[in-house]
């Protein structure tokens, strides 16, 4: 199994929990969606549904509502399904067999592709309000910032499992190693998935031993926003630099970098670095 099926999460999960996120906020009875694979979109997730006419139905690219969606990667939305003339018939159905009538669907939209689409619906006449409308926007520019972070991820994975250290490249290897370490650590303090990011603490950890090795010295115990900002400055980064990166204040990656140096008992960065090397604690 690839080292990237270990490492992420079924993205079906994000999913779900935006679908959950949304009928909490928004003032709709029906709220479901799924995943994009190529130019199917496959619904697997709803909440205020009573039928199981469109559950596991797969819409395909430029079909129905969601198909438009999709295709012009813009929420698309009729204030009555079946009297539309702006979509296609594909699905009257599932769809009037679960009485919904006026129907917005948002793409989750990353890097030009459509990734997902979320929808919102009601069984009564009339659009879909400004409010609801703005709630699942938010939604899908979450989701779709959650998924790029995934993605980059996954990415950086597959360079990990591609390097193949020679003895002749070792030190270049070590040095590319430890930049996708730090780029590793800032990826998971974007993350909003609380599991993404133990995740991706587990593989920092294991490139750390792989590089570092075991340390017989008691080891300081550093919290992870204070490694966050040492593997930052090891690369080099200024304070401004490493606080970009992460997502901090300058203020904030000062006090980080001054707390990790005194468990270290560190005078100065680079000391500290190279300390928590000696340790274990960075590759």
């Amino acid at each position: 199994m690839p080292a990237t099926a270990l490492l992420r999460p079924r993205d079906g999960d994000a999913l779900r929990a935006e679908i959950r996120w949304v009928a909490r906020r928004a003032d709709v009875p029906v709220i479901f969606g799924g995943a994009v694979d190529e130019d199917a979109l496959l619904l697997t997730e709803f909440v205020g549904t009573v039928t199981t006419g469109l559950r596991g139905l797969t819409v395909l690219r430029t079909s129905g509502l969601g198909g438009q969606a999709m295709d012009l990667r813009r929420p698309a939305s009729v204030a009555d399904y079946r009297g539309a003339s702006t979509i296609t018939h594909h699905y009257d159905g599932p769809v009037c067999g679960e009485g919904l009538r006026s129907v917005v669907a948002v793409p989750v939209v990353v890097d030009d592709r459509p990734r997902a689409v979320l929808y919102a619906a009601t069984r009564g006449a009339g659009p879909i309000g400004d409010r609801t409308t703005e709630v699942i926007l938010q939604s899908s520019r979450r989701l779709a910032a959650e998924i790029a972070v995934r993605d980059e991820v996954d990415r950086r994975v597959r360079m990990l499992a591609l390097t193949a250290p020679t003895p002749a490249a070792a030190p270049a290897v070590t040095e590319e190693l430890r930049e996708i370490h730090a780029e590793l650590r800032a990826l998971a303090a974007a993350s909003g998935d609380a599991g993404v990011r133990a995740q991706l603490s587990g593989v920092c950890d294991r490139l750390t031993g792989v590089l570092a090795g075991e340390s017989a010295a008691e080891v300081p115990r550093l919290s992870r926003r204070e490694l966050d900002v040492l593997a930052q400055i090891a690369l080099g980064c200024t304070n401004q630099e490493a606080a970009l990166r992460l997502s901090l204040g300058a203020e904030t990656v000062k006090s980080y970098l001054r707390q990790a140096m005194t468990k270290l008992d560190a005078r100065t960065r680079h000391e500290a670095v190279a300390l928590a090397r000696r340790h274990g604690l960075l590759p």
